[in-house]
C-alpha cells in the first residue's frame, strides 16, 4: 500500500539525563524512558469516581479509539492539540466532591500475564513541568499502585494547580511540592520525594462541587523540560522537521543538520537506523505500529507510524 503520511514532528525537550521527553500532543504515548518489556508504559487513560459509587464522567470531543483499543487518545489529541474533554462531576452517593482523573502509567504493566501497573523510579525527573487549561483547579497527583495508595489511606502526595479557563497555564513542580493533604491524619506518611522512587502514574485530576468543567492537557515533562507554549522555538529548524512514510520507505524533511533516525518497535528494539539525509527502507519490517526517533544537535522529534 503506497499511501503517503505526512507526520508532524514534535520538539523533545528534555535530555536523557532527566529520563523523560517532554510530551506536546505528538503522539498518544508519553516516553517516560522507564517502562519495562511490556512496552505499555506512557499510554493515557481516564479514571473517575464510580468505585466509590459517584456518577462522574469525561464527555470527549471525538470518539476515542483506533485499531488497537476502543480507549486510545489518538483521535482526541488530533483533534484538540492535547488531551481534551468536559469533566461531568456528579456526585451520586458520594459524600465528598466529585472527580474525574486522566493520567499515564510510567513503567506500565507487569508482566505479559499480569497488568498490574508496576512502579519505578522517576527521582531523576527532579518533578514535573505541565501546560494546561481547565475551568476548575485541579491536582497533579502521585499514583502509587493500589496497595501503597490504600496503606496510605488513599492521601497521595498532589500539587495543586491554579485555575486557567482563559488560557493556557505552564507550572514547574518538583516533586518537594508534591504534600499529602492536611486531611490526613493518618500513621504512614509519604512525601513527593520518596514517592517519586515508587512512582505509577502521573494523574490529572479534576474533583468540585457537582457541574460541567472543560480541560485541556497541552504538554507534560520533567522538572527541566519546556512545557510552555514557546518550547518548540528551543531548538532550531524543530518546528520545520518532519517524517515522511511512503509505502515502505521513511523518509526526512526540514531537518538540514546531521541527525540519526531510529525506528523502534513496541518492544523498544530499535529495528532501523540510519542518517536522516537518506531514505530508510522498511520493507522488511512485520506490519504494525512502530515509533520514529530523530536526534541530533539542531533537532529532536519522535512520532508513531503504522507499517500496513
Amino acid at each position: 500500500m503506497n499511501k503517503k503520511l505526512t507526520l508532524a514532528s514534535a520538539l523533545l525537550a528534555a535530555t536523557s539525563a532527566f529520563a523523560f521527553i517532554t510530551w506536546k500532543a505528538d503522539s498518544d504515548k508519553v516516553l517516560t524512558e522507564i517502562g519495562n518489556d511490556t512496552e505499555t508504559a506512557g499510554y493515557w487513560f481516564s479514571y473517575g469516581d464510580d468505585g466509590d459509587g459517584g456518577a462522574s464522567s469525561v464527555t470527549w470531543p471525538v470518539e476515542r479509539g483506533n485499531e488497537y483499543s476502543a480507549d486510545a487518545m489518538d483521535p482526541v489529541i488530533e483533534a484538540c492539540g492535547g488531551i481534551c474533554g468536559t469533566a461531568v462531576l456528579a456526585k451520586g452517593t458520594l459524600t465528598y466532591n466529585p472527580f474525574v482523573g486522566i493520567g499515564f502509567n510510567v513503567v506500565g504493566e507487569t508482566s505479559e500475564t499480569d497488568k498490574t501497573p508496576a512502579a519505578g523510579d522517576a527521582s531523576a525527573w527532579g518533578g514535573v513541568c505541565i501546560t494546561y487549561t481547565a475551568d476548575i483547579s485541579p491536582a497533579l497527583e502521585l499514583g502509587l499502585g493500589d496497595a501503597v495508595d490504600a496503606s496510605i489511606g488513599y492521601a497521595n502526595p498532589s500539587a495543586t494547580l491554579p485555575k486557567a479557563a482563559t488560557a493556557a497555564v505552564t507550572k514547574t513542580l518538583a516533586w518537594t511540592d508534591f504534600k499529602q493533604p492536611s486531611w490526613y491524619k493518618g500513621a504512614t506518611k509519604m512525601d513527593g520525594a520518596t514517592a517519586s522512587t515508587k512512582l505509577v502514574a502521573i494523574k490529572f485530576k479534576l474533583q468540585n462541587t457537582p457541574g460541567s468543567y472543560q480541560f485541556n492537557i497541552q504538554a507534560i515533562g520533567p522538572y527541566a523540560g519546556e512545557c510552555g507554549p514557546n518550547a518548540i522555538k528551543a531548538v532550531r529548524g524543530a518546528s520545520a522537521a518532519k517524517a515522511i512514510l511512503s509505502g515502505r520507505t521513511l523518509s526526512f524533511a526540514g531537518v538540514n543538520a546531521s541527525a540519526t533516525a531510529e525506528v523502534l518497535n513496541l518492544q523498544g528494539q530499535v529495528v532501523a537506523k540510519g542518517d536522516v539525509a537518506s531514505a530508510l527502507n522498511l520493507a522488511n519490517l512485520d506490519a504494525g505500529v512502530y515509533m520514529v526517533r530523530v536526534a541530533g544537535k539542531a533537532v529532536n522529534f519522535t512520532n508513531k507510524i503504522v507499517l500496513k
